[in-house]
Protein backbone atom coordinates (compact mmCIF):
# COMPACT_ATOMS: atom_id res chain seq x y z
CA UNK A 1 0.00 0.00 0.00
CA UNK A 2 1.39 3.40 -0.97
CA UNK A 3 1.50 5.65 2.08
CA UNK A 4 0.88 9.38 2.05
CA UNK A 5 1.03 12.19 4.57
CA UNK A 6 -2.69 11.75 5.15
CA UNK A 7 -3.51 10.31 8.56
CA UNK A 8 -4.28 6.61 8.59
CA UNK A 9 -7.94 5.77 9.26
CA UNK A 10 -9.57 2.61 10.56
CA UNK A 11 -10.89 1.97 7.05
CA UNK A 12 -7.35 2.26 5.69
CA UNK A 13 -6.09 -0.39 8.07
CA UNK A 14 -7.83 -3.08 6.03
CA UNK A 15 -5.50 -2.44 3.07
CA UNK A 16 -2.34 -2.01 5.13
CA UNK A 17 0.21 -4.84 5.19
CA UNK A 18 2.26 -4.84 8.37
CA UNK A 19 5.93 -5.76 7.96
CA UNK A 20 8.79 -6.76 10.21
CA UNK A 21 11.35 -4.35 11.63
CA UNK A 22 11.37 -0.58 11.63
CA UNK A 23 11.48 1.52 8.50
CA UNK A 24 13.14 4.77 7.45
CA UNK A 25 9.84 6.25 6.30
CA UNK A 26 6.30 5.21 5.53
CA UNK A 27 6.99 4.57 1.87
CA UNK A 28 9.16 1.59 2.91
CA UNK A 29 6.38 -0.12 4.87
CA UNK A 30 5.11 -0.10 8.43
CA UNK A 31 5.37 -2.29 11.48
CA UNK A 32 2.65 -2.37 14.13
CA UNK A 33 3.96 0.55 16.19
CA UNK A 34 4.72 2.64 13.10
CA UNK A 35 1.13 2.13 11.99
CA UNK A 36 0.00 3.33 15.43
CA UNK A 37 2.08 6.50 15.09
CA UNK A 38 0.53 7.20 11.68
CA UNK A 39 -2.98 6.48 12.95
CA UNK A 40 -2.43 8.87 15.89
CA UNK A 41 -1.15 11.64 13.62
CA UNK A 42 2.36 11.49 15.03
CA UNK A 43 5.63 11.71 13.13
CA UNK A 44 6.95 8.45 11.70
CA UNK A 45 8.37 6.32 14.51
CA UNK A 46 8.13 2.83 15.99
CA UNK A 47 7.93 4.42 19.45
CA UNK A 48 4.76 6.51 19.31
CA UNK A 49 4.33 8.87 22.25
CA UNK A 50 0.66 7.95 22.62
CA UNK A 51 1.42 4.32 23.54
CA UNK A 52 2.38 2.86 26.90
CA UNK A 53 6.12 2.05 26.85
CA UNK A 54 5.30 -1.45 28.09
CA UNK A 55 2.77 -2.08 25.32
CA UNK A 56 5.13 -0.47 22.82
CA UNK A 57 8.01 -2.79 23.70
CA UNK A 58 5.72 -5.81 23.68
CA UNK A 59 4.21 -4.72 20.36
CA UNK A 60 7.57 -4.27 18.64
CA UNK A 61 8.76 -7.71 19.71
CA UNK A 62 5.43 -9.40 18.97
CA UNK A 63 5.25 -7.81 15.51
CA UNK A 64 8.59 -9.39 14.57
CA UNK A 65 7.94 -12.76 16.20
CA UNK A 66 4.76 -13.37 14.20
CA UNK A 67 4.77 -14.72 10.66
CA UNK A 68 3.43 -12.59 7.80
CA UNK A 69 -0.13 -13.84 8.17
CA UNK A 70 -0.22 -13.66 11.94
CA UNK A 71 1.23 -10.15 11.93
CA UNK A 72 -1.84 -8.81 10.15
CA UNK A 73 -3.93 -9.75 13.18
CA UNK A 74 -2.31 -6.80 14.94
CA UNK A 75 -4.13 -4.30 12.72
CA UNK A 76 -7.33 -4.17 14.84
CA UNK A 77 -5.15 -3.32 17.83
CA UNK A 78 -3.81 -0.13 16.21
CA UNK A 79 -6.63 2.13 17.47
CA UNK A 80 -6.90 0.22 20.75
CA UNK A 81 -3.38 1.06 21.97
CA UNK A 82 -3.62 4.78 21.18
CA UNK A 83 -3.91 6.76 24.41
CA UNK A 84 -2.45 4.08 26.68
CA UNK A 85 0.58 6.26 27.53
CA UNK A 86 0.39 7.89 30.94
CA UNK A 87 -2.74 6.03 32.01
CA UNK A 88 -1.19 4.95 35.31
CA UNK A 89 -1.14 1.24 34.51
CA UNK A 90 2.43 0.64 33.39
CA UNK A 91 3.69 -0.77 36.68
CA UNK A 92 0.89 -3.33 36.56
CA UNK A 93 1.68 -4.04 32.93
CA UNK A 94 5.35 -4.64 33.69
CA UNK A 95 4.48 -7.17 36.38
CA UNK A 96 1.94 -8.83 34.10
CA UNK A 97 4.62 -9.47 31.49
CA UNK A 98 7.12 -10.56 34.13
CA UNK A 99 4.58 -13.02 35.50
CA UNK A 100 3.82 -14.30 32.00
CA UNK A 101 7.51 -14.83 31.34
CA UNK A 102 8.07 -16.74 34.59
CA UNK A 103 4.85 -18.77 34.88
CA UNK A 104 3.78 -19.27 31.25
CA UNK A 105 6.47 -18.69 28.66
CA UNK A 106 9.54 -20.26 30.28
CA UNK A 107 7.75 -23.35 31.67
CA UNK A 108 6.47 -24.18 28.18
CA UNK A 109 10.03 -24.43 26.86
CA UNK A 110 11.30 -26.23 29.96
CA UNK A 111 8.61 -28.86 29.58
CA UNK A 112 9.49 -29.31 25.91
CA UNK A 113 13.04 -30.35 26.82
CA UNK A 114 11.89 -32.73 29.53
CA UNK A 115 12.23 -30.47 32.59
CA UNK A 116 8.66 -31.17 33.71
CA UNK A 117 9.22 -30.82 37.45
CA UNK A 118 10.84 -27.41 37.01
CA UNK A 119 8.06 -26.31 34.67
CA UNK A 120 5.39 -27.42 37.13
CA UNK A 121 7.10 -25.61 40.00
CA UNK A 122 7.13 -22.33 38.07
CA UNK A 123 3.51 -22.70 37.00
CA UNK A 124 2.50 -23.33 40.61
CA UNK A 125 3.94 -20.01 41.81
CA UNK A 126 1.44 -17.36 42.91
CA UNK A 127 0.90 -14.61 40.36
CA UNK A 128 3.87 -12.23 40.48
CA UNK A 129 2.46 -8.75 40.94
CA UNK A 130 5.00 -7.04 43.19
CA UNK A 131 8.61 -7.02 44.37
CA UNK A 132 7.58 -8.94 47.49
CA UNK A 133 6.08 -11.75 45.43
CA UNK A 134 9.08 -11.74 43.14
CA UNK A 135 11.36 -12.18 46.16
CA UNK A 136 9.19 -15.05 47.40
CA UNK A 137 9.37 -16.70 43.97
CA UNK A 138 13.13 -16.40 43.77
CA UNK A 139 14.02 -19.75 45.44
CA UNK A 140 11.79 -21.62 43.00
CA UNK A 141 13.26 -19.77 40.05
CA UNK A 142 16.79 -20.42 41.29
CA UNK A 143 16.07 -24.09 41.90
CA UNK A 144 14.77 -24.52 38.37
CA UNK A 145 17.73 -22.67 37.00
CA UNK A 146 20.24 -24.74 38.96
CA UNK A 147 18.93 -27.97 37.48
CA UNK A 148 18.68 -26.61 33.94
CA UNK A 149 21.34 -26.89 31.28
CA UNK A 150 23.81 -24.05 30.76
CA UNK A 151 21.98 -23.10 27.60
CA UNK A 152 19.11 -21.83 29.74
CA UNK A 153 21.21 -19.37 31.75
CA UNK A 154 20.37 -16.37 29.60
CA UNK A 155 16.66 -17.06 29.92
CA UNK A 156 16.75 -17.36 33.69
CA UNK A 157 18.95 -14.28 34.13
CA UNK A 158 16.61 -12.26 31.96
CA UNK A 159 13.49 -13.42 33.77
CA UNK A 160 15.08 -12.61 37.13
CA UNK A 161 16.09 -9.16 35.91
CA UNK A 162 12.51 -8.53 34.89
CA UNK A 163 11.28 -9.53 38.32
CA UNK A 164 13.67 -7.18 40.09
CA UNK A 165 13.66 -4.19 37.80
CA UNK A 166 10.55 -4.55 35.63
CA UNK A 167 12.99 -4.27 32.71
CA UNK A 168 10.77 -6.83 31.10
CA UNK A 169 11.20 -5.89 27.46
CA UNK A 170 14.91 -6.81 27.44
CA UNK A 171 14.14 -9.88 29.52
CA UNK A 172 11.49 -11.07 27.15
CA UNK A 173 13.77 -10.65 24.15
CA UNK A 174 16.57 -12.63 25.77
CA UNK A 175 14.38 -15.31 27.30
CA UNK A 176 12.30 -15.81 24.19
CA UNK A 177 15.34 -16.33 21.97
CA UNK A 178 17.48 -18.25 24.47
CA UNK A 179 14.72 -20.62 25.51
CA UNK A 180 13.61 -21.33 21.98
CA UNK A 181 17.18 -21.85 20.78
CA UNK A 182 18.01 -24.08 23.73
CA UNK A 183 14.96 -26.24 23.09
CA UNK A 184 15.87 -26.59 19.45
CA UNK A 185 19.58 -27.20 19.98
CA UNK A 186 19.47 -29.39 23.06
CA UNK A 187 16.71 -31.84 22.21
CA UNK A 188 16.35 -31.80 18.47
CA UNK A 189 19.82 -31.57 17.01
CA UNK A 190 19.14 -34.77 15.03
CA UNK A 191 17.07 -32.95 12.43
CA UNK A 192 15.82 -29.43 11.86
CA UNK A 193 12.55 -30.58 10.30
CA UNK A 194 11.77 -32.73 13.33
CA UNK A 195 12.71 -29.84 15.62
CA UNK A 196 10.39 -27.47 13.83
CA UNK A 197 7.49 -29.90 14.09
CA UNK A 198 8.14 -30.49 17.78
CA UNK A 199 8.33 -26.76 18.48
CA UNK A 200 5.16 -25.89 16.58
CA UNK A 201 2.58 -26.86 19.27
CA UNK A 202 4.50 -24.88 21.89
CA UNK A 203 4.79 -21.88 19.60
CA UNK A 204 1.07 -21.96 18.77
CA UNK A 205 0.12 -22.29 22.43
CA UNK A 206 2.38 -19.39 23.44
CA UNK A 207 1.09 -17.27 20.58
CA UNK A 208 -2.48 -17.72 21.80
CA UNK A 209 -1.36 -16.86 25.32
CA UNK A 210 0.49 -13.78 24.06
CA UNK A 211 -2.62 -12.52 22.26
CA UNK A 212 -4.52 -12.86 25.52
CA UNK A 213 -1.74 -11.02 27.33
CA UNK A 214 -1.93 -8.14 24.84
CA UNK A 215 -5.68 -7.89 25.46
CA UNK A 216 -5.03 -7.73 29.19
CA UNK A 217 -2.27 -5.12 28.82
CA UNK A 218 -4.74 -2.86 27.05
CA UNK A 219 -7.67 -3.57 29.37
CA UNK A 220 -5.75 -2.89 32.58
CA UNK A 221 -5.40 0.74 31.60
CA UNK A 222 -9.16 1.14 31.42
CA UNK A 223 -9.59 -0.18 34.93
CA UNK A 224 -6.80 2.08 36.22
CA UNK A 225 -8.35 5.20 34.72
Amino acid sequence: MATTKKQLTEAGLADLVLKTGNHADRSNGLCFMEAVAWFAGEKHSDQPACVSPVIGAFGRKWNDDLDDEGRQQLKPYVPLVVGTAGDGADEKRAWMVTDWMVRVHTPAWLELVGMKEQAAALRALPEITSTELAVAAQPTIESARASAAAAWDAAWDAARAAAWDAAWDAARDAAWDAARDAARDKSYAAGYAAAREALKPVQLSLQESAWQLLDRLIAVGKTAA
